[in-house]
């Protein structure tokens, strides 16, 4: 792999988990979006980890997912984990929230694609 699209990866990884933590969508739809999603599509080892715990919290509020977040990956592993990177600011435009969605719905088709090309052997 190309250390740009290693790179690439890393950012989707970053926005898909930065709208997985947002205020701006509600749990029910976190959770689904997690359920389409799978940890072996984040290759950044702290990713993962922040994404199953994603999905091992459930359908909880924004402030409540991000009040527990920090302790379960510290416990996981990670003591320097920062939660703040992945907090979208106050104010969010239209095409930033656009961009947050296009990196999860592209770590879905890549997710349903590895499927597919698994049944078509």
């Amino acid at each position: 792999m190309k250390p740009k699209q290693v790179e690439m990866d890393a950012r989707l990884e970053r926005d898909a988990l930065r709208l997985l933590c947002s205020v701006l969508i509600q749990p029910v739809t976190r959770m689904e979006l997690a359920r389409l999603l799978d940890p072996s599509l984040f290759q950044e080892m702290i990713h993962r980890v922040m994404f199953e715990e994603i999905r091992s919290i459930g359908s909880v509020s924004s402030p409540k997912l991000r009040e527990l977040l920090p302790a379960r990956i510290t416990t996981r592993g990670f003591p320097d984990f920062d939660l703040g990177e992945f907090l979208s600011p106050d104010f969010v435009s239209a095409a930033e929230i656009e961009r947050l969605f296009a990196s999860v719905l592209g770590m879905i088709e890549v997710r349903h694609g590895a499927d597919e090309t698994v049944l078509e052997n």
